[in-house]
């Protein structure tokens, strides 16, 4: 088959490619690809087979409901799948559907189009690459994925965290947060990527410190609640944990001792701390419509959204009359 050689940039350096067509049934999926790994990797680690990742992309709705009918519409691939050594980086999920047409018509779809990198290419240089496609780029990959891929590039890869910063324009700080709370899922036996937003909203910050500091095994209480579904929301760590703790005393106390379910604890820290609560929550709100950029955005907006806001603010407006009503001292009338 012909060949048409190209060139990519990785980390400064120009990368000679090959673009063409080859046989899709001689690619292999790439298990370390940080979607593949969220999804099929045994808690073991245990490499997941070909099958067993063909299986599971080939279930995901992006695969079977978007790029099959997409590939098939436009007879092929706009975007080639970007190859080393017959494995896939970039496109597994292309291939997924790829093999779902095959089996459909296999004279039709026995051929994919692909970009070759070298063989020399080095294992670092295609996760610093895949970082510029996922994270700098496109940024379709989950927060747990994105996570993952600094995870791995900082702890199996060595590269240190000013270098990540430099790959992908994330703070350092930042960075550190990901992979502490990457490793943290890890810990607990935990990597369910829907999971991922409320152990981002336990580690985040020192909210929560008072807590560790009075109750040890703070982290692993909330850790349980979260994989048994006591809490329910990302939402629920952020502010109704927040108040809990914020509350502290007996609330807490007996929330960490069992007596009080987490419902229950956040019930309790309302009644005893409501004012400050509904305080924060309606300062945050007049701060954000008071923030100078809001004015600007809002003017940018089609006239179309401009009806729907204004319909919105109406509706505002209303309910905070309706509060500021109730908050008013009571007359009795003689």
């Amino acid at each position: 088959m012909t060949f048409q050689e190209d060139t990519i940039t990785i980390r400064k350096k120009e990368i000679k490619v090959k673009t063409g067509y080859m046989p899709q049934l001689d690619l292999r999926f790439f298990p370390e690809n940080p979607r593949i790994y969220s999804m099929v990797w045994a808690e073991d680690g245990e490499v997941p087979t070909q099958e067993e990742i063909f299986n599971a992309l080939s279930k995901s709705e992006h695969v079977r409901e978007t790029l099959v009918p997409s590939i098939k519409a436009n007879g092929g691939l706009i975007e080639p799948v970007l190859v080393r050594k017959n494995v896939v980086l970039e496109g597994n999920s292309r291939l997924a559907a790829f093999r779902l047409l095959y089996q459909v018509d296999p004279k039709a779809w026995v051929n994919i189009r692909v970009k070759i990198l070298p063989d020399g290419i080095t294992d670092s240089e295609v996760f610093s690459l895949l970082g510029e496609f996922h994270i700098v780029g496109k940024k379709d990959w989950a927060p747990f994925e994105q996570a993952g891929y600094l995870y791995r590039r900082f702890k199996l890869h060595g590269v240190p965290e000013d270098q990540l910063h430099q790959e992908v324009g994330i703070g350092k700080a930042k960075i550190q947060h990901l992979i502490r709370v990457y490793q943290y899922m890890l810990d607990k036996g935990d990597k369910n990527p829907d999971r991922w937003s409320y152990y981002d909203e336990l580690l985040k910050g020192r909210k929560f410190d008072k807590a560790r500091a009075l109750y040890p095994g703070f982290d692993e209480r909330i850790t349980g609640m979260i994989q048994d579904g006591s809490i329910s929301r990302a939402v629920d760590v952020r502010d109704n944990l927040s108040m809990v703790v914020k509350v502290g005393g007996n609330t807490l106390k007996k929330f960490m001792n069992g007596g009080l379910t987490f419902d229950g604890a956040v019930e309790d820290a309302r009644l005893r701390g409501a004012g400050s609560y509904y305080v924060t929550k309606f300062s945050d709100f007049r701060k954000w419509l008071a923030d100078d950029h809001l004015d600007a955005e809002i003017s940018s907006v089609s006239e179309k959204e401009k009806g729907v806001l204004e319909y919105e603010l109406s509706r505002i407006e209303k309910r905070i009359k309706q509060i500021a009503h109730k908050l008013k001292p009571s007359t009795s009338s003689n």
